[in-house]
């Protein structure tokens, strides 16, 4: 495919500044400690105070995911699905809401915050079929799921009419084309954007590099792949990577299954969970109006 390059985003990544900082609620909560009784009640204080983000958790602790238990509160959510994996919602939640949706865009934020929210799932059920002491913490697995395509949403402010055009063009395309169409079309993928904001926000290391490197993780004879990068690729190649027609779905090589400690004949039976859990993320959307 001929594409003609629409936007230089060497340039527009120099105007980083003018995107929203990362809000204060995620730079705080990403500082927090949750070690001490004092961290843990201003851990809840926090996010007592932003409705948008409490609202969101008790929704997410209602998915079958978690089991059949109405939770009403906060305290019960964070109870559901304890400190650690709700602080990295929380500040998944805040920073990509601080982006926005421009009412000028294309692009679907709902949609890309269920990718993410599904990923962000899967990456947690292949993770419990690894040996435990392989096993990434689970703060980081759903904080690498919910930002790895960041980029998206940075691109969408840098430059709305690359990113339509993008989007576009993705929409008519099979998943191994997207990496070919977007150098074509802006000389860099959305996994560099997005990693230039992440440093921007000074996340941590971990989730820069997953953001960045995401897509690498088809290299199984690269034995220095992180394992956070490996999972964010499988759980994409069961679920399909967003803004682009699932292509049929080819079989994993069984040589990823064991980079991770996991039996490659118990992946089938992980392949079913992930569907499961990617279906029940989808039920969720009407939480994340």
């Amino acid at each position: 495919m001929k594409t003609e390059q629409i936007a230089d985003m060497k340039d527009a990544l120099s105007k980083l500044d003018s995107l929203p900082a990362m809000p204060a609620i995620a730079q705080k909560l990403l500082l927090l400690q949750l070690d001490t009784d004092a961290g843990e009640a201003e851990f809840l204080r926090l996010i007592e105070q932003d409705p948008q983000i409490s609202a969101k958790i008790i929704g997410l602790s209602n998915s079958p995911v978690y089991g059949t238990r109405h939770v009403v509160s906060l305290s019960e959510a964070v109870v559901m699905l304890g400190m650690n994996r709700v602080k990295s919602v929380a500040i998944g939640i805040a920073a990509l809401s601080s982006l926005g949706e421009s009412s000028d865009s294309k692009l679907n934020t709902k949609e890309l915050w269920m990718h993410s929210l599904s990923v962000a799932l899967a990456m947690s059920t292949i993770a419990h079929a690894m040996p435990v002491r392989n096993r990434p913490a689970d703060d980081l697995l759903f904080f690498a799921g919910l930002m790895h395509d960041l980029g998206y949403m940075a691109l969408s402010h840098l430059d709305v009419k690359a990113s339509d055009t993008l989007h576009e063009q993705l929409q008519q395309s099979p998943a191994r084309m997207l990496l070919k169409i977007e150098k074509a079309l802006l000389g860099m993928t959305h996994a560099e954007i997005g990693a230039e904001l992440a440093q921007h926000w000074h996340l941590p290391d971990d989730i820069v590099t997953v953001i960045r490197e995401h897509h690498d993780g088809s290299d199984y004879e690269n034995t220095k792949i992180p394992v956070l990068v490996r999972l964010v690729w499988l759980s994409e190649q069961m679920l399909g990577e967003f803004g682009v027609h699932k292509t049929k779905e080819t079989e994993i090589p069984e040589q990823h299954w064991l980079l991770l400690g996991i039996d490659p004949e118990d992946a089938e039976e992980i392949s079913n969970r992930v569907c499961e859990v990617a279906t029940q993320a989808g039920q969720m959307a009407s939480t994340f109006e």
